[in-house]
């Protein structure tokens, strides 16, 4: 199949999804803390984040256009139906935390922005509520073309009103240099720079829905080796824009007097001392880019996660490879998901309305809840790319991993076990 040429918003497309889907409000809370506890030492570690998370995104994405097989696919074909039926008791489990978490962060950003009723926990309900259905009718009607403009403008205002609330701060230039390229963990000037440390790397870009772009680069057609070089060019973008967007978050939050407690909350807070700061119009603005931010993780979510079970629906009737492309042969491509199915809607609805029960929930508690069932997803994927793509056999010599991509992922999965050794072992809060 010839390699069609593609527009710049198609090939900068499923990459934009990933940067708009993969940050939300955790991500902001853990980055301005970072930035108020530790300032500009440890900005390097933003990117560093998002550099991992771009390794396993690429070997995904490898995984994919070698073997024409989505990576659950690979998982369940090679390593057999255990991983399958692991993996829909996980997904039921993290769609059911992170739908909880986006409808309460829709909903509080809601309030804030239009406190339309004086009881704030009736605002959050009515803003969640109506969040979730809005995104409901965009997902339907609006197609896949649609949905993905939608992401691109609502990356842009995230984007502009963060990067410009991170200038207006007047960081230290000369400071910021050396924090992103001079590696170090300054216990000096706070005890729990490690902490810190470890909770941007593993908390900014997303987890589960980093395997979303495969779906998404499926319904855009493409197939097939010759978009590896698109895939990366696109991805290399979008972890691009993650990582200004984690070192602008720690920009602002350098300096300000904040408090650990429920993500949508401190973002509120932060508004309010941005507005102090830098005056009223940038409050606005910053609140505006808030929930950009968490509609656009809700929009992702809601859009792409019923592809992951619509995956699963499918193995049941196919527990077998089936006959197609192999190693870059793309003549007869697995179609994309059906998003009119029955699965996918019901799928769609479900994620839409029985998170719901958390919103009236303690909204730290739901968020501890989701970033812990996120975070659990890395280590696994990490350890299945060291084995899928390193065997010859089943994504061909020209695609498997090079000696430096094994050890990016070795490091990888060495950092989520340390990371959960910390939490769970110690009692310290790693990833937040």
């Amino acid at each position: 199949m010839q390699r069609k040429k593609l527009g710049l918003l198609a090939t900068l497309g499923p990459g934009i999804l990933v940067a708009a889907t993969g940050v939300g409000a955790g991500d902001i809370a853990t980055a301005s803390l970072a930035g108020s506890e530790v300032a500009y030492a440890i900005l390097w570690a933003a990117v560093a984040g998002a550099f991992i998370k771009f390794v396993i995104n690429e070997g995904l994405a490898r995984w994919q256009l070698a073997t024409d097989q989505t990576l659950l696919e690979g998982a369940v074909y090679h390593f057999g139906r255990i991983v399958q039926w692991f993996f829909v008791a996980y997904l039921l489990a993290w769609s059911l935390g992170v739908g909880a978490a986006l409808i309460s962060a829709c909903g509080v950003t809601g309030h804030a922005l239009f406190p339309v009723f004086r009881d704030a926990q009736v605002g959050k309900v009515f803003w969640g509520v109506a969040h979730s259905a809005l995104t409901v009718l965009l997902v339907l009607v609006g197609g896949f073309k649609r949905f993905e403009k939608v992401m691109t403008v609502l990356l842009v205002v995230m984007f502009g009103s963060v990067l410009a609330a991170a200038v207006m701060s007047k960081p230290d230039w000369g400071a910021v240099g050396r924090g992103l390229f001079v590696p170090r963990i300054p216990t000096n000037v706070n005890p729990d720079a490690g902490k810190w440390t470890l909770a941007l790397m593993g908390g900014v870009g997303g987890t589960v829905t980093m395997l979303c772009y495969g779906y998404w680069i499926r319904e855009q057609g493409r197939v097939g080796a010759g978009f590896l070089r698109t895939c990366r060019f696109d991805l290399l973008v979008s972890y691009s824009v993650i990582a200004i967007f984690g070192v602008s978050m720690v920009l602002i939050g350098r300096g300000l007097h904040l408090t650990e407690e429920g993500a949508t909350g401190m973002m509120i807070k932060l508004a309010d001392q941005l507005g102090k700061t830098l005056g009223r119009p940038m409050r606005w603005a910053f609140l505006a880019g808030a929930w950009a931010a968490v509609f656009t993780s809700m929009l992702g979510v809601w859009q792409a996660v019923p592809y992951l079970f619509c995956d699963f629906w499918q193995l049941l009737k196919h527990p077998r490879p089936r006959a197609g492309p192999r190693a870059g042969d793309a003549a007869n491509p697995r179609a994309a998901v059906d998003t009119r199915s029955w699965i996918y809607r019901g799928y769609l609805l479900a994620l839409a309305t029985v998170p719901m029960i958390g919103l009236g929930m303690n909204f730290a508690y739901v968020q501890r809840t989701y970033s812990l069932l996120g975070a659990v997803v890395m280590p696994l994927l990490a350890l299945a790319l060291l084995i899928l793509n390193n065997r010859t056999d089943w994504i061909g010599r020209e695609y498997r991993n090079r000696p430096l991509t094994n050890v990016v992922l070795v490091a990888i999965l060495a950092f989520f076990v340390y990371a959960a050794y910390v939490t769970f072992v110690t009692g310290k809060d790693v990833i937040s």
